[in-house]
C-alpha cells in the first residue's frame, strides 16, 4: 500500500505544526526530526523547496496519494474561480474529510476506515469510497447498524468543533453537507497559492 502509515508526530515535526490535529509528542518535541534536531543548520530554502513543502503539507493533512492530488488540481483548474480555493475545496469535500469535520471519527484517516468499512451512508445509500465528492445538501449518517459502534460514540462525545457549512442532528447520528466551505472557513493553515505555483512550473 502505498498510503503512509509511518510515524505522524515525525511528519509534524518536519512541517513544524500538528497537522494531524492535538498530538502530545509534538509538543514535546516541536523542533524538526532528524539526530541533530535543532542544532542543525538549515540554510534558506529554496522557492522550489517552500512550494514542494507546502504541497507536501497539504496532501499529509488530508491523505491524499500524489496522483489523485494532481487530478484534483487539473479538476480546479478547469473549475471557475482561484485554483488555489477551489482545490481546498474538493478536498474539504470529500467523505473522509467531512466524516471527520462532523465529528464521526477523531482523524481523517479513521474517517477513511469508517467510509471503507461501510458504516457511512450518503443520501440513505451506503457508500464505502472515502475521495467521494460530497454535493451542497448530501445527508451524511452512520449506518443505522453502525450508531452502536463505540469508536463512533466515543469520538462524537469528545468533539466540539462547529462548522458553518456543516450541520449534525446528535439524536439521529446523521449532518448535512450544506455547502462549499469558503477559503476563510477552512482552518487549515495551508498556502494554497505555493501549491498552484509548483503546479503551473
Amino acid at each position: 500500500m502505498a498510503r503512509y502509515t509511518g510515524p505522524k508526530t515525525k511528519i509534524a515535526r518536519k512541517f513544524g505544526e500538528a497537522i494531524f490535529g492535538e498530538d502530545k509528542s509534538f509538543e514535546k518535541r516541536n523542533y524538526p526530526p532528524g539526530q541533530h534536531g535543532n542544532n542543525r543548520r538549515r540554510g534558506k530554502k529554496s522557492e522550489y523547496a517552500i512550494q514542494l513543502a507546502e504541497k507536501q503539507k497539504a496532501k499529509y493533512t488530508y491523505g491524499i496519494l500524489e496522483r489523485q492530488f494532481r487530478n484534483m488540481f487539473k479538476k480546479a483548474t478547469a473549475s471557475t474561480g482561484i485554483t488555489g480555493e477551489v482545490l481546498l475545496q474538493l478536498c474539504e469535500s470529500r467523505l473522509d474529510n467531512v466524516v471527520y469535520r462532523m465529528g464521526i471519527a477523531p482523524s481523517r484517516s479513521a474517517g477513511r476506515q469508517l467510509v471503507s468499512h461501510r458504516h457511512i451512508t450518503v443520501n440513505g445509500e451506503k457508500v464505502n469510497i472515502p475521495s467521494y465528492q460530497l454535493k451542497a445538501g448530501d445527508v451524511v449518517a452512520v449506518r443505522e447498524k453502525s450508531k452502536s459502534l463505540e469508536a463512533i460514540e466515543r469520538s462524537l462525545e469528545n468533539t466540539d468543533h462547529v462548522y458553518e457549512w456543516i450541520t449534525w442532528n446528535a439524536e439521529k447520528k446523521e449532518g448535512t453537507f450544506v455547502s462549499v466551505p469558503q477559503r476563510l472557513q477552512i482552518p487549515e493553515n495551508i498556502n494554497e497559492q505555493f501549491i498552484v505555483e509548483l503546479y503551473s512550473k
